[in-house]
């Protein structure tokens, strides 16, 4: 890549009038020999497995195989039906369609880790709401999440996605710069105001840990999907507004590397710390485990 930071990104398409998604597709024509064609439909085939994944969890009856979890994104797309929203229409939105995705991780579907499973529902959410409220074609949002692509290029490269590695803010943080930044140029932002609206969503997201209870990608990775999205379109909005990050956003990056590097083991994807060690998080993992035993049981009998 001729990219391995944001400024790079910013400063390659200034100079040469190339929206960053462009440049993310030239880019990977060169790095592995296959044709935009092959690329784009490699992209749009992803595009409609986040669609279907919406469209599953808010249409259909989506339960974890825990049990613990499911069914929110069809109760937040019903309350949003009812017009006493706190949200407007749009972020409400695009708040039930992470859940969505995020629910039919849980229970095993299928969808696209952008950037991780953990994190799948805030791309999505804010994709399908923003086409549907601004009427944009499948191609435009494919071209979005090239532009995505190319900012989790820069994180994965610089930072963390992985919350064993760095916590939730690796990966919930890092697909809300990935969206925010998207949504930005997609609504026809500078590639200065994408930079922006990555470093304004990741300076939200410093210090979030990841405390799976019972170890399970549900509680809380699910309604941080939700609050996920409407932080990216939030961040998109100042800087489209021409709010600024004093600190730069691979600063920003750098910073999210600092803070998951000293991190507790016990904040990092382990279970054995936050949400998941509290009484009710104890109880619901030996729950979880004792069935899981007995299932374990049965199946060698």
């Amino acid at each position: 890549m001729r990219f391995q930071t944001l400024q790079q990104i910013k400063d390659i398409c200034e100079a040469e009038q190339l929206t960053i998604a462009e440049l993310m597709i030239t880019e990977q024509m060169q790095q592995s020999a296959q044709t935009r064609e092959l690329i784009e439909g490699q992209m749009s085939g992803y595009y409609q497995i986040m669609k279907e994944a919406v469209r599953k969890g808010i249409e259909e009856t989506v339960t974890s195989r825990s049990g613990l979890t499911g069914g929110d994104a069809k109760r937040v797309h019903d309350y949003l039906s009812g017009g006493v929203s706190s949200l407007d229409q749009e972020a409400c939105l695009a708040l039930a369609y992470a859940l969505s995705v995020s629910e039919v991780n849980a229970s095993m579907g299928r969808i696209i880790a952008t950037p991780t499973a953990g994190s799948c529902g805030i791309i999505p959410g804010v994709f399908v709401s923003s086409q549907q409220r601004f009427g944009w074609s499948d191609e435009k949002l494919v071209n979005g999440l090239f532009t995505a692509g190319a900012i989790g290029y820069v994180i994965a490269n610089s930072s963390f996605v992985s919350g064993a590695e760095g916590g939730c803010q690796a990966e919930v943080g890092s697909a809300i710069g990935m969206a925010a930044g998207a949504i930005t140029e997609l609504r026809g932002g500078t590639p200065e105001q994408v930079m922006h609206a990555v470093a304004l969503a990741l300076k939200n997201c410093l210090g979030l840990i990841c405390d799976p209870v019972a170890g399970l990608v549900e509680i809380p990775c699910i309604v941080r999907n939700g609050f996920g999205a409407v932080t990216a379109l939030a961040a998109a909005d100042m800087a489209l507004a021409g709010v600024r990050s004093v600190i730069p956003s691979d600063e920003v990056i750098g910073v999210m590397l600092q803070v998951g590097l000293s991190m507790p083991s016990q904040y990092r994807e382990t279970a054995q710390g936050g949400l998941a060690q509290t009484p009710t998080g104890r109880r619901i993992a030996k729950q979880w485990n004792r069935a899981e035993a007995e299932d374990d049981n049965e199946t060698i009998s």
